[in-house]
């Protein structure tokens, strides 16, 4: 009796010890866990930008004509312009009405019935934890691929769109954080790409 008493006793202390080092195991390895998932959905949001830009290209090469790539706040018939917007529409610039999609978001795509809005997309699934940060609000690519100019300019000047985790507690590597930031660099030619920032130069990832 008294033996199996003992052995139910140091089960008991066996399984509480387990227990804390667990807690302990999980309490240092939460900041990581979280700055992987920032990691994580700052990449959905950028590859869901490249995406809409590229085929923003795409059927401008394709439709011979010029296509517009704009940045919104949304994708209803509330959407502004915004350079810092998580959504995204393209339209046909030719064939549309108006300076842009902005209050028109909600129309339902057609080639032919104005605004000739082709794609649209919704913000990425990261609330307001992930913010964009873009040189301009809309890219127009020509028949040829290349950017056309916007806004009375002569001719087009490369874009950054830079995506990060929004909130001071994570921070971009660059920034002696810990989260790997990322940037789309849209060139005058047309050429979209995704990079980091903090990639050093000559990296295949680095935007110099």
């Amino acid at each position: 009796m008294l033996t199996a008493s003992v052995q139910r006793g140091i089960g008991l202390v066996e399984s509480l010890v387990v227990l804390v080092i667990m807690a302990l195991l999980l309490a240092l390895a939460a900041p990581s866990f979280s700055t992987w998932i920032a990691g994580t959905r700052v990449r959905a949001t950028a590859e869901s930008l490249l995406a809409g830009l590229q085929y923003a290209r795409s059927e401008a090469t394709t439709r011979n004509t010029q296509v517009r790539f704009q940045l919104t706040t949304s994708v209803d018939d509330g959407c502004a312009l915004s350079t810092s917007g998580l959504a995204w529409v393209v339209d046909m610039v030719d064939a549309g009405e108006g300076d842009s999609v902005a209050g028109q978001c909600g129309t339902a795509p057609s080639d032919t019935v104005a605004p000739s809005i082709l794609q649209v997309r919704a913000a990425a699934e990261a609330g307001g934890r992930v913010q964009v940060a873009a040189g301009a609000s809309e890219i127009v690519f020509n028949g040829l691929g290349r950017r056309a100019p916007t806004g009375g300019a002569a001719a087009p000047a490369a874009v950054a769109i830079d995506v990060a985790p929004a909130g001071a507690e994570r921070q971009c590597v660059a920034d002696g954080g810990g989260v790997t930031c990322l940037r789309i660099l849209v060139s005058p030619a047309g050429q979209v790409r995704l990079c980091n920032p903090s990639a050093p130069e000559g990296d295949s990832q680095a935007c110099a």
